[in-house]
């Protein structure tokens, strides 16, 4: 069994904040989450390919929310 590292287990917070947003409102507040986290990790280093999906994850939820509002 693999064991989640801090940088695993924040991601997956983030991407579970980002997916449960109804909101515009709540998606400011997703995207201050993902900044924060790129802020973070930055200084001790994690795969790009995380920030891509974050960025695409609260771009799909985004498009969601907007779809939803009308």
């Amino acid at each position: 069994m693999l064991t989640q590292t801090m940088v695993d287990q924040s991601y997956n917070k983030v991407i579970a904040t980002i997916e449960s947003c109804n909101t515009k409102e709540q998606l400011e507040g997703a995207s201050r989450m993902v900044e924060n986290f790129k802020e973070l990790y930055k200084q001790v280093g994690y795969p790009k390919v995380l920030s891509y999906k974050l960025n695409n994850t609260l771009s799909k939820q985004y498009k969601t929310c907007l779809k939803c509002q009308f």
